[in-house]
């Protein structure tokens, strides 16, 4: 039976070549979506060998889309994708619990590669990612763990998209109140009580992207 995938990337081109590039070898794409939040709900459905995973996408990034499908689909092992080896969600990504960490760039060269390894049951770090790893813990440069809930950070992610409570409320089948509830705690875990402010944290965490 072939390895079974699931892709998640919010560049529909990023996804099909991708995907072109796994059914030549021989391994199956059971499900694709640009939204982390689906990328959860499809993992249950298909419970895939491995997830696929862009760290930066809608309503959910890579890590926090890591946890929910380790915690729901614990046979899914899951490979995240980033555009920069310097990205300070590297570190949060492996404590979610991520089998491998590839470069966007180097994807084509090492997605396959790294599947296989995975599937074997070891981790896979493009290089660069395994170099920027070790810089980091021996600078101590990594960024303070994120004080947010997973929650807190999906409705962090679409206030620094400029969505109102009312919409945000309605993306995450919250009611207002709740969501309401959600942003005094961001602001009072951070610190932070402006707006720009919140959204300049979300883009140094890389929540989103601009």
């Amino acid at each position: 039976m072939s390895i079974q995938v699931l892709l998640a990337d919010d560049h529909q081109m990023m996804r099909q070549g991708l995907k072109a590039l796994l059914e030549r070898e021989g391994i199956t794409v059971v499900g694709e979506t640009a939204d982390g939040r689906e990328a959860v709900l499809l993992s249950q459905t298909h419970n895939p060998d491995i997830a696929v995973i862009d760290i930066s996408m809608r309503v959910l990034n890579g890590p926090d889309a890591a946890r929910e499908i380790r915690r729901l689909s614990p046979r899914t092992k899951v490979v995240i994708l980033t555009a920069s080896a310097e990205d300070p969600n590297v570190l949060d990504a492996l404590r979610s619990g991520v089998s491998g960490y590839i470069l966007k760039t180097q994807a084509a060269e090492e997605l396959v590669l790294a599947i296989r390894d995975v599937m074997r049951g070891c981790v896979y770090l493009s290089p660069s990612v395994s170099r920027a790893v070790v810089d980091a813990f021996r600078s101590g440069t990594d960024l303070p763990r994120d004080p947010l809930s997973p929650r807190e950070r999906q409705v962090l992610r679409l206030v620094a998209e400029g969505l109102s409570t009312k919409e945000i409320a309605t993306l995450l089948e919250l009611s207002v109140r709740t969501t309401e509830a959600h942003r005094r705690q961001i602001r009072s875990k951070l610190n932070i009580h402006e707006t720009a402010s919140l959204v300049r944290y979300a883009i140094r965490r890389r929540l989103v992207e601009f």
